[in-house]
């Protein structure tokens, strides 16, 4: 049972106290009209606040998914950007400007940027007020990033705020969080009085009916379809039943998958002949209307199918207004429901559902019973006394920083945080990208169309798209499109891929190099093993098919660097396949046969010539090392990225690459010219492997210097990147950049952005 009294402490009479004076508190989550329930309850708290303490000001800070925001209200003071790490730490800056008391932060794990919402954590390090947190989702099996962002979030928080007794076990047996640091507060939910349902169905035509509810944002994981499978036995016993489902599609599966699962949902009902029965209010409803709605129910179900949900905003209002409940046994259902409140069916049974529905239509006084417990249960639950225990946590906050002052400045040196890195701006990349493909070249920032299009830089393009999903980017790239450009670039005679395309479409050669099909390949494996788009794996996986035999035949180092880092990738989504394990083992045994016949103590290396792309091949070692488990591999990798970082660098200065005029042969003088960015981001990303197979800070300092190559620390003092256009010029001549900004330079650098991005968050931990 839910114990709102004993909380670990939370005295709402403390709030009534003249100990501390709050006059400025900021909230940070997301705010409506954003559409999420995060954004409601944060709204809620916040006018709540507003109206329980009218001598506190109640400032909001919410989190955008979209870059155009949202038309919020004047209460909202400074947005943050969901995905840009730069946006944390400026808010942050204006908190603390701000003279702002205390911070209370709405903690959900999807809503801020990073790995498991890491970029929150960059915020909270620089505030110098005291901070109450409060916990959405707390997990009984978090995965690293999400054990790490939360035990770190603790150590930032004064206090924390869970809303379950559940959720305050996990956190002291799971995290190691002393329970006198949790407050146990219950989800606000509105004062509505205890009505009989019939009071408010002929506001929606629904005179004589039983009306069964359920309402919230639709997504896959809510398990109406088993409401509906239910419904037939119960229409035979109760022919006047109603079931409602209230609420619009989450806006992010709109975004992914449009209308899918509604549409499936209405025609299962069509096929179960319960058309007529079934009704979709398919609409992102007002407080109001949702209460209206909630007062026309008999029944409410929560048909939900992840057991691990430990709040429910439409639970908790339900439960507060009096409703006869049926739910799956998630954790918070099996709390609140508790003694009688309601009665609990299992996960994806629609049988047992329908078992439920009949006992509770059939037994009027057990259900009226039912109500009545959960209407007084939800009388300590309403907003005015939920805002009145949150005040009193912030009090308690307040009162212990007093008692134990924390630095209000933690200096770090540029080698403990993360670098600032350039905002992500793909408006050239989108100028390069027409109907085909991405275009391979330009004059200056102009595509120029008369030198067609590859396969080299749709892979590319095609790599970044899927590193921006993976690292929760909303970026407008067309996937798709660059992935039909390698469709049609594939020849299923030849298993091969071509790689040049005149503008007028016409392929001017039979077959591309052994690179080109590396690359695409390394491409379709990053799409299988990070894309949360199901069509586009499904296409991808096909291709990947199709076009992998042929890599057994390559000769090209590169060719099979790329193959095996494809693979990598692959195999996060398929380790069972076992024909792709054995290429990677036939791969990785070439590259280290090569190193064996062709390095010394003063050459490191694979050939007799340090070329293009170089430090591809030691970062396929460093996966397949890991995946493998073998050290040989491992330490193979790490020596010849080593031995190549060596010969890239100016002294202790700045990063080199081996000049496109001649390269650098064993023996012979090195090239230094022509630079490519090419080279930079191939360093970058193994070297950012490395520190992650070692935990070696060097590594990092090694990507940063071959990162900021593109920034102007080069031999020129030259930026290559355009910060007017988000492109990237072509390379470094000896006195001067090229000003031309291409396909393979601008993909170079973005690729290389968006990777120390991602990085970013464990750098500045």
């Amino acid at each position: 049972m839910i114990e709102l009294s004993e909380a670990a402490g939370v005295r709402p009479e403390a709030s009534r106290g003249k100990r501390v004076s709050l006059r400025r508190v900021a909230v940070i989550g997301n705010y409506a009209p954003r559409r999420c329930g995060i954004a409601t309850f944060t709204t809620d708290l916040c006018e709540s606040l507003a109206r329980q303490f009218p001598e506190t000001t109640c400032l909001a800070l919410p989190v955008n998914d979209t870059a155009d925001g949202y038309a919020y209200p004047p209460r909202v003071r400074f947005e943050l950007s969901q995905n840009d790490l730069g946006s944390y730490t400026t808010a942050a800056d204006f908190l603390n400007v701000n003279n702002i008391d205390l911070v209370c932060v709405q903690h959900e794990y999807g809503i801020y940027g990073g790995p498991a919402g890491s970029h929150l954590l960059a915020l909270l390090r620089e505030l110098r007020m005291p901070v109450v947190t409060t916990l959405h989702t707390v997990l009984d099996a978090p995965d690293a990033n999400q054990r790490r962002v939360l035990e770190e979030l603790g150590q930032l928080s004064d206090r924390l705020v869970v809303m379950s007794g559940r959720g305050v076990r996990f956190l002291e047996e799971i995290h190691g969080i002393p329970r006198d640091k949790v407050d146990l507060i219950p989800h606000g939910i509105p004062d509505v009085p205890f009505v009989d349902p019939n009071f408010h169905k002929d506001q929606f035509g629904l005179e004589g009916k039983i009306v069964i509810l359920t309402f919230g944002l639709l997504s896959p994981n809510k398990g109406i379809e088993y409401v509906v499978r239910a419904l037939p036995p119960v229409l035979r016993r109760f022919p006047n039943v109603v079931y409602a489902v209230v609420g619009a599609t989450h806006p992010h599966i709109q975004r992914r998958e449009g209308e899918t699962y509604r549409l499936s949902l209405e025609r299962l009902a069509r096929s179960l002949g319960i058309d007529r029965h079934v009704i979709f209010y398919n609409r992102f409803v007002s407080l109001e209307e949702l209460l209206k709605f909630i007062g026309a129910a008999d029944l409410y179900i929560t048909p939900y199918l992840n057991r691990a949900q430990i709040v429910s905003g439409t639970l908790a209002y339900t439960v507060g207004a009096g409703k006869a409940v049926i739910s799956t046994p998630y954790w918070y259902a099996e709390e609140l429901l508790a003694e009688d409140r309601g009665v609990l069916a299992p996960f994806a049974d629609a049988e047992a559902m329908a078992a439920q529905i009949l006992r509770l239509l059939e037994n009027d006084a057990e259900r009226h019973a039912m109500r009545k417990r959960a209407y007084l249960l939800g009388r300590q639950m309403i907003w005015p006394n939920v805002a009145r225990l949150y005040m009193a946590s912030f009090e308690r906050a307040c009162e212990e920083r007093a008692r134990h002052p924390r630095r209000a400045f933690q200096a770090s040196t540029l080698q403990d945080r993360a670098a600032d890195l350039p905002l992500l701006q793909l408006r050239h990349l989108g100028n390069l990208t027409d109907g085909t493909g991405v275009v391979q070249h330009a004059i200056f920032t102009d595509p120029h169309y008369a030198e067609g299009y590859t396969t080299d830089d749709n892979a590319r393009a095609l790599a970044l798209a899927a590193l921006l999903e993976a690292g929760e980017e909303e970026a407008p790239l067309p996937s798709h499109r660059y992935q039909a450009f390698l469709w049609y670039a594939f020849d299923p005679a030849k298993g091969r891929f071509r790689n040049f395309l005149a503008y007028d479409r016409r392929w001017l050669e039979e077959t591309g190099s052994e690179d080109c099909q590396g690359r695409a390949l390394w491409a379709l494996g990053l799409v299988l093993g990070r894309s949360r788009d199901a069509g586009l794996r499904g296409s991808a996986g096909r291709l990947f098919d199709l076009a992998l035999p042929a890599a057994e035949r390559f000769t090209s180092p590169r060719a099979w660097a790329y193959t095996l880092l494809g693979i990598h990738e692959y195999l996060k989504r398929f380790p069972g396949d076992r024909a792709a394990q054995t290429l990677r083992e036939a791969l990785v045994q070439k590259l280290l046969d090569l190193y064996r016949h062709a390095h010394d103590a003063d050459w490191l290396w694979f050939e007799d010539i340090l070329s293009y792309d170089n430090a591809r091949l030691p970062h396929a070692l460093l996966v397949s090392g890991r995946d493998l488990a073998r050290q040989d591999v491992e330490e193979t990798g790490l020596a010849t990225l080593r031995w190549l970082s060596g010969i890239q660098r100016c002294g202790e200065n700045h990063f080199v690459p081996i000049g496109s005029n001649g390269f650098f042969r064993r023996g012979q003088q090195r090239a230094r010219f022509d630079q490519q960015p090419i080279e930079a981001q191939a360093t970058v990303s193994a070297c950012l492997e490395a520190w992650r197979v070692t935990g070696d800070a060097h590594w990092r300092q090694e990507a940063q210097c071959a990162f900021e190559w593109f920034l102007g620390r080069n031999d020129l003092g030259l930026p290559l990147y355009d910060s007017a256009t988000g492109g990237c010029r072509d390379g470094l001549h000896a006195d001067r950049v090229n000003q031309n900004e291409g396909a393979e330079s601008t993909l170079s650098f973005l690729l290389a952005l968006e990777e120390m991005r991602q990085a970013s968050h464990v750098i500045s931990s």
